[in-house]
């Protein structure tokens, strides 16, 4: 071998000693970054979480970190707290990753708010009137899609991107903890896989198991569903085949008078109905063209302030049952309202009534988008939410019934309504 070749061949040798020892540096500051993270994930969210798990979701990462914000930093003896992380992809770059939430019942913040017109929105229209518009809103509930039932339902509620997990404190349990906790476990991010979703699912149990423990509750949680999570619906189906939690609607649409349905919901999104869901919800829309032919009906004073309103109808019905409906309130212009069982009333476009299911308080509630609940005449509001009470109370053996009176369906107070942006 001539002494070309041999220097040649030691340059390689050195060259790939070199290589390995610098892949070798880098693979031992990946441990130490990925350790260093896990541990920030950790004290961030006061250790109810698997930083590991954390680290798992959007394929997977190297380095993450916690927002610096005191707001977004968790506190398990102060509820509510929450906590945020965002993945690290590069040198001074962070993009949004996960945040967990908790919450527990109190007398003075409802922990199931039933939102507003305007928050509670289920429909996201870009660019109302321009080219980015969708032109079909209402066919898809892209902005608040009805939560699925997670397993048999009594373990909580999911949509594509988080889970929350309930615990109920019964008998034994410490006398700070509260009756009900809720632990949230979101996705910032867009398009979460099925794996992620599972993956947020054992990360929400999980943390609620160790907070349940700190604060002394004593509970026991049903086990995860087997297998990954199936993706929630969000698009719109006809009406008149409702089934689930907005058969309903079907059952008592079928019984109208021909002409009669004008105005009324053509489209819902409904969610499996089972006897043990302990929340229990169905969106109902009006499609575009009804809409449209259904305003120009109107009393022209009554068209104008319609017209001056988002351009799309829709409504809510959802039920509360045992622990849940004790937690049930409304914000009502900055102020925090609560729904005491057993009490039967209304706010702006919201109807609430109140029975006793399996001997236990239950809230069963209907709300309007103000436009829509406007255009409908008293005794139609008062007819849908009636149908759905009736109905709903049935099927799940209530008794005890309680409805608001007809009075409190006469009138909208228009001049405190909040004007659509």
């Amino acid at each position: 071998m001539g002494t070309g070749w041999i220097r040649l061949w030691r340059w390689t040798a050195w060259g790939g000693i070199g290589l390995s020892l610098y892949a070798g540096w880098l693979t031992v500051d990946d441990v130490r970054d990925r350790a260093s993270s896990e541990r920030e994930i950790s004290a961030a969210c006061d250790r109810l979480v698997s930083p590991a798990e954390v680290m798992g979701l959007r394929g997977g990462m190297i380095r993450a970190t916690a927002s610096t914000y005191d707001g977004d930093r968790m506190d398990a003896r102060k509820l509510p707290s929450s906590c945020t992380i965002y993945k690290v992809p590069g040198p001074g770059r962070t993009v949004p990753l996960f945040t967990l939430s908790i919450r527990g019942s109190s007398a003075s913040e409802p922990l199931n708010e039933i939102s507003d017109d305007i928050l509670g929105d289920p429909f996201y229209d870009l660019d109302v009137g321009g080219r980015n518009a969708k032109q079909d809103i209402t066919a898809v509930a892209d902005r608040r899609p009805e939560p699925q039932p997670l397993g048999g339902g009594t373990l909580g509620w999911y949509t594509d991107w988080y889970t929350t997990v309930r615990a109920e404190c019964g008998p034994g349990s410490r006398a700070t903890a509260p009756r009900l906790l809720h632990v949230m476990a979101r996705a910032d991010y867009e398009h979460v896989s099925a794996a992620d979703r599972q993956r947020l699912a054992r990360i929400a149990r999980s943390a609620i198991e160790r907070l349940a423990s700190r604060i002394g509750c004593r509970t026991r949680l049903p086990a995860l569903p087997e297998g990954s999570l199936p993706e929630a619906p969000s698009a719109l189906r006809p009406a008149r085949a409702a089934e689930g939690s907005c058969g309903w609607f079907a059952r008592w649409f079928a019984r109208q008078a021909p002409g009669q349905g004008n105005s009324l919901p053509d489209r819902v999104l409904e969610v499996p109905s089972r006897s043990a869901n302990p929340v229990e919800g169905c969106l109902l829309a009006v499609s575009p063209d009804p809409m449209r032919q259904a305003i120009s009906r109107l009393p022209e004073t009554r068209r104008e302030l319609v017209r001056s309103k988002f351009t799309h109808w829709w409504m809510r019905t959802v039920s509360y049952f045992g622990s849940e409906a004790s937690a049930v309130g409304f914000n009502d212009f900055g102020r925090n309202q609560i729904i005491k069982p057993g009490t039967v009333g209304h706010n702006r476009s919201l109807w609430w009534a109140s029975s006793l299911c399996a001997g236990q308080t239950a809230v069963h509630a209907v709300f309007f988008d103000f436009s829509y609940a406007y255009s409908l005449d008293p005794s139609t509001r008062s007819a849908l939410f009636r149908a759905y009470v009736d109905d709903i109370t049935k099927r799940r053996g209530c008794t005890h019934v309680k409805y608001p009176a007809m009075k409190d369906f006469q009138n909208l107070d228009s001049s405190r309504a909040l004007p659509r942006p």
